[in-house]
């Protein structure tokens, strides 16, 4: 670096693979973690990168620092709501469509507070812990929008009349409302936030990786399906799921009471 050159930007998304984990950290603490094309562009790399490795079996979410896991969008004219009109996709969007359709398992821990689209992130994973203390909101109204792009997962997860409630007044709630409403699994002390998202990440890290892929296909697909296509299209995944490695691999365990050696094929 010259003597006058300008110190590098802090990368935006920051991924690090620990043991079979890869954690994808949002990293703009000093603006509450926002989302702008940076971090979308972070994560979707992050995931990319999980899928391609295959020592990875479970992704993990979060946010850097302590205060906020994603604060939303940023608000700062032309970061996070600059719209290409020529477009007919959203970059958001499209983040949220991959993950929906990635078939690694994934984890949001929720480190502090999560706003807006930062519920878009939280409802695109496949599980979610969080510190007790953290607060949840969706405060679009209060500015003149909707969440409506964080309404395509989240009208999925929670009740309607508690959807409704938080989109339509815009405002805040806590962890333990957020629990109840079945948008967290877990909550827990600040304390313990790292103990229990690496007793979850351990729980899911040790399954067959072609079982978690091929499941996570499958439920995604059975999603828009009724019970009568549903359980025909599982005859023929379960049929497929018994002829692969692990299957093979994960049967002859049990008989000869070991722990299976997974392949992942």
């Amino acid at each position: 670096m010259t003597e006058n050159a300008a110190p590098a930007a802090a990368p935006a998304v920051l991924c690090e693979k620990r043991g079979h984990a890869l954690w994808v950290i949002l990293n703009r603490p000093d603006k509450r973690n926002a989302i702008n094309k940076e971090v979308v562009a972070g994560i979707r790399e992050g995931w990319r990168r999980a899928h391609a490795d295959p020592e990875v079996r479970v992704i993990v979410l979060t946010g850097a620092g302590d205060k906020a896991f994603c604060a939303g969008g940023d608000l700062q004219p032309g970061a996070g709501f600059a719209f290409d009109l020529s477009r007919p996709n959203i970059d958001y969007a499209d983040l949220l469509r991959e993950v929906q359709n990635a078939t690694l398992p994934s984890i949001a821990r929720i480190n502090g507070t999560c706003m807006a689209g930062g519920i878009g992130l939280l409802c695109m994973t496949d599980m979610a812990i969080a510190a007790e203390q953290v607060q949840f909101g969706l405060p679009e109204v209060k500015i003149g929008l909707f969440p409506m792009q964080v309404l395509s997962l989240l009208q999925d997860l929670v009740p309607r009349r508690v959807l409704r409630e938080w989109c339509l007044s815009g405002e805040p709630f806590g962890a333990a409302e957020a629990h109840a409403a079945g948008l967290l699994n877990h909550v827990v002390p600040a304390a313990e936030l790292d103990a229990k998202t690496q007793w979850l990440v351990d729980r899911v890290a040790d399954k067959s990786p072609t079982a978690l892929r091929r499941g996570k296909y499958a439920m995604r697909a059975m999603a828009a399906m009724s019970f009568d296509e549903g359980i025909a299209y599982t005859e023929s995944q379960i049929a497929l799921l018994a002829m692969t490695e692990d299957a093979r691999e994960g049967l002859a365990a049990f008989n000869e009471k070991r722990r299976p050696v997974w392949t992942g094929r």
